[in-house]
């Protein structure tokens, strides 16, 4: 197993109830070779007494409610690791989870690696029960991870185990995003980085917190299917863009857009619904021409309605 550093990277908004926890997590890492960074994004419970505690152990900043997109970004720019691992402040690790995925991804010779998910489910009444998560699309081996991505999104970030270079030539995370920063962010590193190899380590060793139906990306559906357009309209432009707008991508893009006219018809509005609707038709129809013409696309930047 490689000796070289990994940066642990932790955003904080008002996590007083889990950050502790997710810090003492990777301390407890049966990995040894650790840099532990806590950006606390402008919390205003007692997140940040609770990582001043760890001071010594970890290496910390706060300031201004920015967004975590921003606390993701700064985590980079103080990382010193070779290797970079991302961890929210509510969610945790098993002990094993970064000597697993090193060990793995230095003998596959993988730029990145990601492993399975498991939900930690807190109900009202104070009962805690854990459960295999299933990402229909998403979990397991691809042959085209770009294409998965297109197509079914990702994992939560914590899934995976990056090398430095993978990232550093990316666009990072995008903080104009207000949801959907995640897949984004993959995608991000597999335009920038074409030859990446990505690889699935099978295992259940990171724990995702859930208190119920809803999420901050997903309490404002609307939003959310927004900024997921946009993702999909950055990603087309720039596949057109470097000529590798594929029939796999192709494919890949309209399906996730016939995702969304499905699965949110009911909370966006109609105007929303017919502009995926037309994507969705747009592509197809690309997808079965015999030859491929260009496009002149623009970027999506804002969907007003």
């Amino acid at each position: 197993m490689e000796t070289k550093l990994v940066s642990v990277i932790i955003p904080c908004f008002n996590a007083e109830r889990w950050i502790g926890e997710a810090i003492d997590s990777c301390l407890n890492q049966t990995y040894p070779h650790l840099q532990i960074i806590v950006i606390d994004d402008g919390s205003t419970d007692k997140s940040l007494e609770i990582i001043q505690s760890f001071s010594g152990a970890i290496t910390w900043e706060t300031g201004v409610n920015r967004g975590g997109n921003y606390a993701r970004n700064r985590g980079f720019a103080l990382a010193q690791g070779n290797y970079i691992q991302y961890l929210d402040g509510d969610d945790y690790f098993l002990p094993d989870k970064i000597a697993k995925q090193m060990s793995f991804l230095t003998q596959h010779q993988a730029d990145v690696v990601y492993g399975d998910v498991r939900y930690q489910y807190h109900l009202p009444e104070g009962e805690v029960s854990q459960q295999n998560a299933e990402f229909p699309g998403i979990a397991g081996a691809h042959e085209d991870f770009l294409e998965s991505l297109l197509a079914y999104g990702c994992l939560p970030p914590m899934a995976y185990l990056l090398r430095r270079e993978a990232i550093v030539h990316s666009q990072g995370w995008d903080e104009t995003l207000p949801a959907a920063q995640d897949r984004d962010f993959f995608i991000s590193l597999m335009l920038s980085n074409p030859h990446l190899r990505v690889k699935h380590q099978p295992g259940y060793d990171s724990i995702y917190r859930r208190y119920g139906n809803v999420t901050v990306s997903t309490a404002n559906k609307p939003r959310l299917v927004k900024s997921f357009c946009r993702v999909l309209g950055k990603a087309e432009f720039h596949l057109q863009k470097s000529d590798r707008l594929s029939r796999g991508y192709i494919k890949a893009l309209a399906t996730s857009y016939y995702d969304l006219s499905q699965t949110y018809k009911q909370d966006i509005s109609f105007s929303l619904y017919q502009y995926i609707i037309k994507k969705y038709l747009t592509l197809m129809s690309r997808f079965w021409l015999k030859k491929l013409e260009p496009l002149n696309l623009v970027p999506v930047q804002l969907i007003s309605s």
